[in-house]
């Protein structure tokens, strides 16, 4: 067990990002750190932490459905690490947790906000990424939101990403007819099929959407999993057959925007085809979660679920890594480990 340190390093917001995010956005502060948490709270170094997109939306000073970021306060998002001092019952010094107070080496918390995870069952920073938020999103998402059934044919965008590989691959797993994906890169649409089993992907960039999925998609799809927006929705509301649903997970195609992008122009098609077109928030789901994890360790026993991680070592490059998962760098979740 390493000594406990007396500071911990922690990145604060000092300035709304104005558009894409700038590096003096944030800063990365030193804190004082108690070897010793009052009465039911414990002291957990971080092992890893995660980045993902909607913490941009966080960054910005609105009433959303989580209240946004303070400025000169840490930043906060799922974290993994072990317990080092615990005041908490039912916690012990060397435990694993999950929590949501990353962005920093230790966190001090209220242990109601941690939940163990085993190691033996799979690696930490799976618990963030495929046995996570990430992972439920996608489970529910698919499953409950879209009212998936088998022999349906399943369009995602965003499929390389954390959210959308696990997307594909199970609908695939449950007997979808066909899976299409979209992604930034000729090396992730090579990942899409000969990785994770998808039967068609492209590259958005490589020409318009509104072509390649029906291209990708000739007889049309069931199902959109959208986690762009913009074109990608517009495009997936043309190729949708009668009935068809999609869940609205995400855009971050707009995300950046600093004016408001275009809406769908085809919206008129949602009345004929009676289509159905639903957000998703993942803790809406939390009643999933037993199944969740049940359903995906037997299918990462079996091999039939694979997934990617690109993890970026050091707290000092967590700001470095949110850019580069919003400019799309990653391949499966952004990790960021604090175990070098």
């Amino acid at each position: 067990m390493s000594q406990i340190p007396a500071v911990s390093r922690e990145w604060h917001l000092v300035r709304r990002p104005q558009g894409w995010p700038v590096a003096e956005d944030f800063a990365l502060r030193e804190v004082p750190v108690s070897a010793e948490p009052a009465a039911g709270r414990i002291l957990v170094r971080n092992l890893y932490m995660s980045v993902d997109p909607y913490m941009r939306g966080r960054m910005n000073d609105v009433k959303s459905y989580i209240p946004p970021f303070q400025l000169d306060e840490p930043m906060q998002g799922g974290a993994v690490g072990e317990i080092v001092a615990s005041a908490a019952e039912g916690f012990a010094v060397g435990d694993h947790v999950l929590h949501p107070f990353g962005w920093r080496e230790y966190a001090d918390l209220d242990a109601a906000h941690a939940v163990k995870v085993d190691a033996s069952l799979a690696p930490l920073s799976a618990y963030l990424g495929v046995l996570g938020m990430p992972g439920l999103t996608a489970y529910a998402g698919l499953f409950e939101v879209a009212s998936f059934k088998e022999g349906d044919s399943v369009f995602v965008s965003g499929a390389a990403g954390a959210v959308g590989s696990l997307v594909g691959q199970f609908a695939r797993i449950k007997g979808a007819s066909r899976v299409i994906g979209s992604a930034g890169s000729d090396e992730k649409v090579t990942l899409l099929t000969e990785k994770y089993g998808f039967d068609a992907a492209f590259n958005y960039k490589n020409g318009p959407v509104a072509e390649q999925l029906p291209a990708a998609a000739p007889e049309g799809i069931d199902v959109y999993f959208d986690n762009v927006g913009g074109d990608h929705l517009e495009a997936a509301i043309s190729s949708m057959k009668v009935n068809g649903r999609a869940t609205l997970c995400g855009a971050i195609a707009g995300y950046n925007d600093t004016e408001a992008a275009p809406g769908p122009r085809n919206l008129m098609q949602v009345i004929g085809k009676r289509l159905r077109l639903q957000g998703i928030l993942v803790n809406d789901h939390n009643g999933l979660q037993q199944q969740f994890v049940q359903d995906v360790a037997g299918w990462l026993r079996s091999g039939e679920l694979r997934y990617d991680e690109t993890v970026v070592e050091g707290v000092e490059n967590a700001t470095s890594a949110f850019l580069g998962m919003l400019r799309g760098e990653n391949t499966g979740k952004m990790i960021v480990s604090f175990t070098g």
